[in-house]
């Protein structure tokens, strides 16, 4: 016999009422508690940039500054930049890409792996013959570059896949040294494996940019590369389709500044392209 329901009085809920609400709440909490960790994750995890190897010691003391401006400290990975590109590409994550040449910068836009109106050119540079150091002055002409190789190579970025072998490339053909040495190149996956190959002795030439240069105590440079030997260095920036740190565009800004500029100047890089050197869209 049911119980007599009186007016006003509610009947005391059913144990499977019970049970569904509780089941309710748990998957609310569940799902609260998920949002919770992705929102946690996505906010501990470091504003990433992706940079050619020729960039590390002026982008770390532009990272410091840009920390000291804003509380974000950038997370680099510097690699070939050819590398960088495919890994970019590929969805790594990334949230700013920094390429030593258009052409593999235009190769990530095509690809729709970067914001194609991001992308601005920030610095340029210069090439250079190094040799261990302490080594002699070096007259750039084909017999003078053999006897200085003495059947040994010269170590160079890969022409293949890396900028500067292919900025490399074309300086020793429109200076006439390619047929002497394109036999003897000992090709690297960066400029900077090239440069510690000549800065250990391994090799006693290399070509390299003169900010690599510069910042190794274990190479002089015998021979500057006229600029119109080889198609102007173009050093570009972009953000990548999938970045997801909000100080991404800041970043890119602040390399675009004043004070960014002036510490690549103080490495050795070009760093005031007039024109050229654009602000990146917002």
């Amino acid at each position: 016999m049911e119980p007599k329901q009186r007016d006003g009085d509610a009947l005391p809920d059913a144990p499977w009422a019970k049970n569904r609400t509780m089941a309710a709440a748990r998957a609310v909490f569940a799902v609260l508690a998920l949002l919770a960790c992705q929102s946690a994750a996505l906010a501990e995890r470091p504003l990433t940039v992706f940079a050619a190897a020729s960039l590390r010691e002026a982008l770390e003391e532009i990272g410091d500054a840009f920390e000291t401006r804003t509380g974000t400290a950038p997370v680099f990975s510097f690699a070939g930049t050819g590398t960088l590109a495919r890994q970019v590409e590929a969805g790594a994550p990334a949230d700013v890409f920094l390429s030593a040449d258009a052409a593999w910068m235009d190769y990530t836009r095509e690809a729709g792996a970067v914001r194609a109106d991001t992308v601005f050119e920030f610095a340029s540079n210069a090439l250079v013959l190094v040799g261990p150091a302490g080594s002699p002055a070096l007259n750039p002409d084909a017999n003078a570059v053999k006897t200085r190789l003495a059947g040994h190579r010269l170590a160079i970025a890969d022409p293949d896949t890396v900028p500067a072998g292919r900025y490399g490339k074309a300086a020793l053909q429109s200076d006439g040294l390619w047929q002497a040495v394109s036999g003897a190149l000992a090709p690297m996956e960066n400029v900077r494996v090239a440069l510690g190959a000549v800065a250990r002795g391994d090799t006693p030439l290399g070509l390299v940019y003169r900010t690599d240069a510069l910042v190794e105590p274990g190479v002089a440079i015998l021979y500057t590369f006229p600029p119109d030997s080889h198609p102007r260095i173009r050093y570009l920036a972009a953000s990548t389709a999938s970045a997801s740190h909000p100080g991404a565009a800041a970043f890119l800004a602040f390399l675009a500044g004043p004070e960014a500029r002036e510490i690549l100047r103080s490495f050795g890089f070009v760093a005031d392209n007039g024109a050229r050197l654009t602000q990146p869209a917002d």
